[in-house]
């Protein structure tokens, strides 16, 4: 016996929640692997598949929130592009360091206070902005950055964030953990009633740590330590004037180092 091919219509208007809680209903059944389904949300999106699929719930919703409950992919399909995730990676770890307890620096962001502004929560708004800003350096890796432009910024958006080569971004790392409760490049000398001032420079390939000298004052040091790096600063910006956009070009011969960094 031949089986009936004929479009069944009993189908219509079967309704499964997908595996991210979205209601989705068929709205066209053409044959077992060839279905249409929409989406029962704001978006009303619609999406070709097959029956199988639907009945396992396996359709994914681009509009449902997916990532530490506020992240959604939105109109792109760069997260089924496996030749180039680094803009959906970058937003990913973004996404986890302010809204996920459990990531490794969420102590220095979401803790702190530190916040995605909600353009940003859709990916595909995000990659649109990664595409127009970021830029790479021949042997040098570009971040994410939030805080040159600036300065004690905790919001990731399209206004506050720049991509900034690996060695401009070590420029303004504070590393409050390991000076204690000295100003910034400040410690005090043992035995002695003098206060040491270091700062790291990058020579040749690596990073050293240069004395700047010994101070009787802690605001002498300060003052010592401030002088040497925003000068230090201004270097590494002429070093990459012709490389970096303008804007982070203008920020770093603006920065200014305070005592309270």
């Amino acid at each position: 016996m031949k089986k009936d091919k004929r479009t069944r219509t009993d189908r219509i208007g079967e309704v499964r929640y997908n595996n991210q809680g979205t209601p989705m209903k068929i709205i066209e059944y053409n044959g077992a692997k060839d279905i249409i389904v929409e989406f029962q949300d704001e978006k009303r999106i619609k999406v070709k598949t097959d029956y199988k699929t639907f009945n396992k719930r396996e359709i994914f919703n681009p509009w449902s929130i997916s990532v530490y409950n506020v992240g959604y992919i939105g109109d792109t399909e760069t997260q089924y592009n496996k030749k180039d995730k680094r803009a959906y990676n970058i937003w990913h770890k973004m996404i986890s360091r302010c809204y996920n307890k459990k990531d490794l620096h969420y102590e220095r962001y979401g803790e702190r206070g530190v916040k995605v502004c909600k353009k940003w929560f859709c990916f595909a708004t995000f990659e649109k902005w990664y595409n127009e800003n970021y830029y790479e350096l021949d042997n040098e890796e570009t971040q994410l950055d939030k805080d040159i432009l600036i300065k004690n910024n905790k919001i990731y958006s399209p206004e506050t964030c720049i991509f900034v080569p690996r060695r401009i971004n070590s420029l303004f790392v504070k590393c409050n953990s390991k000076r204690g409760n000295y100003p910034i490049g400040v410690t005090k000398r043992k035995n002695l009633e003098k206060y040491k001032v270091c700062c790291s420079v990058k020579l040749e390939e690596n990073h050293r740590s240069i004395h700047i000298g010994d101070y009787n004052t802690l605001e002498e040091a300060f003052q010592a330590y401030k002088e040497f790096k925003e000068s230090y600063i201004k270097q590494v910006a002429d070093e990459y004037k012709s490389k970096i956009p303008q804007k982070l070009y203008d920020a770093m011969y603006a920065y200014q180092v305070e005592i309270t960094d």
